[in-house]
Formats: C-alpha cells, structure tokens, sequence
C-alpha cells in the first residue's frame, strides 16, 4: 500500500501537481542560495535591516523547501534533491556579484513573483484533482508572500 491509498488521491491524476511540485522546488531553493548570497553581501545605509530581513526571507523559504519536498513525498513521488536538476526547471536565476540593497529587493521582487506565479499554477492543478492540502499550502505561502512584497515595495518608497 502506498500513500495515496489512504489519503484518497488519484495516483495518475496527482501526476501534473507534482511536476508542479518539483518546478516549485527548484525555485525555491535557487531563490534561497540567491538569498544567501544577498544576505552575506549586501552594502549600503540599509544594511543591518536589508541584512537581517535576507536571513528571515532564506530561513522562511528553507522552511518551504522541506514542506514542498515532503508533500511531493507524501504524494508518492520523490523531489529532486539536486541544483543541477534545479538549474534545468527553476524559472528563477542564479544571482551572484550583488550588494546594492535596492537593486537586490528588485530581484527579490521579481523572485516573489515568479514564486507566486508558480504557486497559483500548483493550486489551478490541485484543485482539478480534489488535494486540499496542497491548495491550502499554496493559499498560505501566496498569503505570507503577499504581504511580504507589500513591504519590499514599501522599502523602496512605492
């Protein structure tokens, strides 16, 4: 018995939520390094706020990495686990070489972005297939997200 017996999701039709799934993956953790980097070399008069609001951005989007990697577990597949494999699908790009606060929050910015793109795909999936667990996980990550950018812009005078 797998799962998905218990949990009373379609095997085949949880199929594009998964590849959803791992798409998500990949940009989250290509995101988190890009964070990193920013965390560790951002310069500039906003540097002790910039600097510790990178690390509560890494360790939030750490935290959603494990989540999505167990829910793509709990579906009865495996995540990829590898930046060479993230590379291939993550619709975000590495960054590196950046320390000016503003041009970084404008990254981040487009990062959200894509993220929340991504993530209303995932829920357009999920909710085709009945998987309102995932739909609820989505719908939070987009909540937190959301707000998040809204401050992101405030940081930016817009």
């Amino acid at each position: 018995m797998e799962t998905l017996d218990y949990i009373s999701l379609n095997k085949k039709g949880i199929l594009p939520v998964v590849e959803e799934l791992q798409k998500l993956l990949a940009d989250i953790q290509i995101f988190y390094t890009n964070l990193r980097g920013f965390h560790w070399n951002v310069k500039g008069k906003q540097f002790f706020m910039l600097h510790e609001k990178f690390e509560e951005i890494y360790d939030d989007m750490n935290e959603k990495a494990d989540q999505v990697a167990e829910r793509i577990l709990m579906l009865g597949h495996t995540p990829a686990n590898n930046y060479s494999e993230y590379l291939k699908i993550s619709q975000i790009k590495e960054v590196s070489g950046m320390s000016d606060g503003k041009e970084i929050i404008e990254v981040i910015l487009d990062s959200f972005k894509m993220l929340m793109l991504r993530e209303r795909t995932v829920l357009e999936k999920t909710g085709k297939v009945n998987d309102e667990v995932t739909v609820a996980m989505m719908s939070d990550y987009l909540k937190e997200q959301e707000k998040t950018v809204w401050m992101l812009v405030a940081t930016l005078g817009g």
